[in-house]
């Protein structure tokens, strides 16, 4: 792993000038084992999946709920996977929901110390724990540079704690990505077309016009960056 990663300043040169089929192509004849995908089954997830099943439909799709999700996700959730022929893999906190707010309260209630111990909680330890079990290399996520200000500089392929992380559509803007869904007849979030520009748990996503950035549309405020996609703070009590 330590030799791959002095090749991240290489492959961001090669991937820079690639589309997006073929950067994920390009992943898994770099990477020949352990390549995963995430999703959140959100507005624009049925992209990526579909992009991914054009060159290898046995990479594993993971998908992380956290029990707060909109009723509208869990149903698009369901309709991806039965049009598009796939099973996610499914992870959750090791705690429930219920068992969470007994013990800690509703945490993304709280401040910025909290909803990191929520994201942990929920996001990021289920994560690992996925990860771990597929024995991944390389993930592949559908992070864009024109979806928030946080990601305007991430590169196509970067290292993340242990792990390599690669963004297939990182330079697709928001009119290329919306137009896919209907140029591949793939369907839509029930929630599209109801003011979200992204989509979290109920209790920490606003619509756009509730708030000034994009970024305070999701978690409390606090970033759009929800843990999964952020190394851990250090410093805080993350007690599982």
């Amino acid at each position: 792993m330590k030799a791959q990663f002095k090749e991240i300043d290489r492959w961001n040169h090669e991937l820079a000038s690639l589309d997006a089929i073929t950067r994920i192509q390009w992943a898994c004849e770099e990477f020949s084992t352990g390549v995963v995908a995430s999703t959140s089954f959100g507005l624009q997830s049925a992209v990526m999946i579909h992009l991914i099943q054009q060159i290898e439909r046995d990479i594993p799709i993971l998908f992380i709920d956290t029990g707060y999700l909109f009723p509208g996700t869990y149903e698009y959730a369901n309709t991806l996977q039965n049009e598009m022929s796939f099973k996610a893999k499914v992870y959750s906190a090791k705690m429930s929901p219920a068992f969470q707010e007994s013990t800690y309260g509703k945490l993304w209630t709280g401040g910025k110390e909290e909803m990191a111990k929520y994201n942990f909680l929920n996001k990021r330890e289920p994560m690992d724990r996925a990860l771990c079990d597929h024995k991944a290399t390389l993930w592949l996520a559908g992070l864009r540079r024109s979806q928030a200000d946080s990601r305007a500089e991430l590169p196509f392929i970067e290292k993340q704690n242990n792990i390599l992380k690669m963004y297939p559509i990182l330079d697709w803007d928001d009119r290329t990505t919306y137009q896919y869904l209907p140029k591949n007849k793939l369907p839509y979030h029930p929630l599209e077309g109801m003011g979200y520009d992204s989509l979290g748990d109920w209790h920490s996503t606003q619509k756009r016009s509730e708030v000034e950035k994009p970024e305070d549309a999701r978690h409390g405020g606090h970033g759009r960056e929800c843990g999964l996609h952020t190394d851990i703070p250090e410093g805080l009590d993350f007690t599982v």
